[in-house]
């Protein structure tokens, strides 16, 4: 099956030009002239890889790919005409995966899409599941058990458990739970993080009776494997 490309590109005569390009290849490619169409596209998902431009109108590259990895992993190539080391790391840095220099070559954009391609497909067909204690977390089914028994989740609650999961072992900060769980900046007000911390307790560690989310007094939650 063709990959589905998204290009989020402002020059349009060189995104015309990539996108003939690919469709000879035989990929499938949805194209965005400006950083907000592009990320709203993105977030939307259903594609395989994205080819990036930095300095896009609306949006910058650096921050369309800062807002997309919050939730979505899907392959990024930065494209720029900006050659310094530090742009490249910064992008790396971000979480894209590649980054090519404008001008560049056909040949070579299409090579590294076929490498950022081949290591998506290899992560996905790995099992994505998490475990703690008694628990097991799919990331790709959405689907959470403990002791082999079902448990139910509403999206926040399972976002939430993910990304405690993902930092397993390690002390996550409320502010940290709220930029990256909940999408935005931390209010001192707020205690929906504590709220939601709760809802999981009751539907994990009251329920099966293990203590699976620690609190450390004014600094966050962790959870630990023991």
């Amino acid at each position: 099956m063709s990959a589905n490309i998204l290009l989020i590109e402002d020059e349009e005569k060189l995104a015309r030009f990539v996108e003939l390009e690919l469709c000879y290849e035989g990929y499938k490619v949805t194209k965005a002239f400006d950083g907000r169409q592009g990320l709203e596209l993105a977030l939307s998902g259903g594609f395989d890889l994205i080819l990036l431009d930095v300095l896009l109108p609306g949006l910058n590259g650096m921050e369309v790919l800062r807002r997309l990895r919050r939730s979505a992993s899907v392959p990024v190539i930065m494209l720029t005409a900006r050659d310094s080391v530090t742009d490249k790391v910064s992008g790396l840095d971000l979480g894209a995966d590649d980054y090519i220099t404008k001008p560049f070559a056909i040949e070579e954009l299409l090579a590294r899409i076929r490498t950022a391609l081949r290591k998506s497909s290899a992560v996905l067909q790995e099992s994505e599941v998490l475990t703690a204690l008694d628990l097991r977390l799919d990331v790709r089914r959405r689907s959470v058990t403990v002791r082999d028994q079902p448990v139910e989740l509403t999206k926040r609650e399972f976002d939430l458990l993910h990304y405690l999961l993902e930092n397993k072992g390690l002390v996550v900060s409320r502010e940290a739970l709220l930029e990256n769980v909940w999408d935005f900046d931390f209010d001192g007000g707020t205690n929906a993080v504590d709220v939601y911390v709760r809802f999981l307790r009751t539907k994990i560690d009251e329920q099966y009776n293990i203590k699976l989310i620690h609190t450390v007094r004014g600094v966050g939650y962790v959870i630990k494997d023991e």
